[in-house]
């Protein structure tokens, strides 16, 4: 079982460990970005969201931040759940929060953009409604329209 909540400085370290497990098993070098480093900075002291899937046991399980582009776009930003924890509805419901923000904040478009190799991505975001926009580069720029009704 987990619980979404927002981010809190007491996650921190397990966050990063979190995000290194996930990049890992996609295969990439496992690096630290340097936004997640200060998520208060980056993300809530600019009116964005940061959210971390927690299991029972207090451990992070997933994240996903938003970060505003305007006032009608909203991008999707460092969206990962543990290796072998994918696949059990934590992405989902991420990503469930994140539309709902969205929609609170009167946002019209969601974006998200990815590595053509990320092969889960490319077959999770579709499944919620999203689709391409633009492809180039070796990376993949999907959105989804909102819809603001509550």
């Amino acid at each position: 079982m987990y619980e979404i909540i927002p981010y809190k400085r007491e996650y921190r370290d397990d966050l990063l460990f979190c995000l290194l497990s996930a990049k890992d098993a996609l295969g990439k070098v496992p690096t630290i970005n340097e936004d997640l480093l200060d998520i208060q900075r980056n993300y809530i002291d600019n009116n964005d969201m940061f959210w971390i899937a927690v299991d029972g046991n207090k451990r992070v399980v997933g994240m996903l931040g938003t970060k505003t582009d305007s006032p009608t776009d909203l991008w999707l930003k460092r969206f990962y759940i543990k290796p072998e924890l994918k696949c059990m509805g934590i992405g989902s419901a991420l990503l469930s929060k994140a539309e709902k923000f969205a929609k609170q904040r009167g946002i019209e478009t969601i974006h998200t953009r990815f590595s053509d190799d990320y092969v889960e991505a490319a077959v999770f975001y579709p499944s919620k409604g999203f689709i391409e926009h633009d492809k180039s580069d070796g990376l993949t720029h999907l959105i989804k329209t909102v819809q603001n009704s509550m």
